[in-house]
């Protein structure tokens, strides 16, 4: 079997199976060797590490120096953050999907989100879908749709929203659906029998897989939260060291705040300043 194929027989299993997300080179070989079956790259811990914000489409070529660094290294299935696709225009998306491809990538997240807080329209990002199906029938795509995610909407008419889209996208060619913000398990449990595609949630905080395994969620990804845990805990060794105490666990540096930090540093430096080292 090839590793796209070893791949969606993940999503086929009698249970979800943990996909964790890398951000560098070390990471990801880390994480095969610890036995994960497969890994997936996280957006933000690959833009962040450049110093970029995540989601504004500007991880495209760090994305893909890091996918020809993994697939020489990997031996194991590996699926790839595009965010939106770094495009909006359908065969623009395809072209670098069918590359990724060529190079052995076994699955790739498309999301409809936008960097402004809102969304593609589900018609657009459908047929982003069906270019990249087209162009690269072996990929396993994700379809993601932030509708939870970017609390799009009002509460009470989110679920039928979803749903509407993740049926478009299926409609679109999917091969699954990814819906990071969806922790209500009766929902999930709806949307797993509506879109009869193998469903993809964000690691629950108490791990606990066997509530997402009974309402039959396909996968469950840590997204960019190792990230964010291996940047608290850096700055927690740090800080223990100067003060010469005893070190503490560190909850993972929250999603928002980093989004924040590098943003505003970016926007606030000088055209033409010279940056240390």
């Amino acid at each position: 079997m090839t590793n796209a194929s070893n791949f969606t027989a993940l999503h086929y299993a009698q249970r979800p199976f943990l996909l964790p997300n890398a951000w560098d080179v070390a990471s990801a070989v880390l994480l095969a060797d610890a036995g994960f079956p497969a890994i997936g790259t996280t957006s933000l811990g690959v833009t962040a590490a450049a110093g970029l914000p995540d989601g504004v489409g500007a991880g495209r070529d760090l994305t893909l120096a890091l996918v020809h660094d993994l697939v020489r290294r990997l031996s194991v299935p590996l699926t790839v953050d595009l965010e939106g696709g770094y495009s909006d225009d359908p065969p623009t998306v395809a072209a670098l999907a069918t590359e990724l491809a060529g190079l052995g990538v076994a699955g790739i997240n498309l999301e409809d989100g936008r960097s402004d807080g809102g969304l593609r329209r589900a018609e657009e990002h459908a047929a982003v879908i069906s270019a990249v199906a087209i162009g690269a029938p072996e990929l396993f795509i994700n379809a993601r749709t932030d509708t939870y995610w970017l609390s799009v909407g009002p509460d009470d008419q989110r679920l039928d929203e979803t749903l509407r889209r993740l049926a478009a996208y299926r409609h679109a060619g999917a091969t699954g659906v990814f819906i990071p913000g969806l922790t209500d398990l009766a929902d999930t449990a709806t949307v797993v029998k509506s879109v009869a595609l193998p469903v993809n949630v964000l690691c629950r905080p108490d791990g606990d897989l066997s509530a997402l395994a009974a309402v039959g969620v396909a996968r469950v990804s840590t997204g960019s939260s190792l990230y964010r845990h291996a940047l608290a805990a850096a700055v927690s060794v740090a800080d223990a060291a100067r003060g010469g105490r005893r070190l503490q666990r560190a909850e993972p540096v929250d999603y928002a705040y980093l989004q924040n930090s590098l943003s505003a540093r970016r926007e606030t430096r000088e055209p033409g300043a010279c940056a240390d080292g």
